[in-house]
């Protein structure tokens, strides 16, 4: 235990704790392709024709229908369900929270196909570029004195143009 005891850190010890290896590289998250489990949601629910609504379990069959794992995700269908219903993009016919019966909210949905609608890109068509006339380029005045004789003469006629205003009657 003495050994321990004089032993004294040095300075270079604390420097390969904080340097990073330069061959490793931050993990980045990259978005999935497949559409989330709302879009799913959502989906599931336009397909019903029921009037009163599609209810969480139906939900569930329907999701498993279309080959999502719904054992695995169950809590991130519960939350999905929450946050469209706060979203107001599901309407909850029965229950509280996740259980209970959901269908589509028409107006919500209504507003986002004419939003979808306007923003859609229009096709552009290529703009044909005409080649522009090269202009000599201006000539400028030699000496000082015939540049103030070309200010004096542009300024003249801009005096005109305010004196031939018409009075307001």
């Amino acid at each position: 235990m003495a050994e321990v005891a004089s032993v004294a850190p040095t300075k270079a010890a604390p420097a390969p704790v904080k340097a990073v290896k330069a061959g490793k590289k931050t993990a980045t998250k990259h978005k999935k392709a497949e559409p989330s489990v709302s879009d799913f949601i959502v989906k599931a629910v336009s397909a019903s024709k029921e009037r009163s609504g599609v209810s969480l379990a139906t939900l569930k069959k329907a999701l498993a229908a279309g080959s999502y794992d719904v054992e695995k995700n169950n809590c991130c269908i519960n939350t999905a369900v929450k946050s469209l219903v706060s979203k107001e993009t599901l309407l909850q016919t029965k229950g509280l929270g996740a259980s209970g019966s959901f269908k589509l909210n028409k107006k919500v949905a209504e507003a986002k196909d004419k939003a979808a609608k306007k923003t859609a890109p229009k096709p552009k068509k290529p703009a044909v570029k005409k080649a522009a006339p090269k202009k000599a380029p201006a000539k400028k005045p030699t000496t000082k004195k015939a540049a103030t004789k070309s200010l004096k003469k542009a300024k003249k006629p801009a005096a005109k143009k305010a004196a031939t205003k018409s009075p307001r009657k």
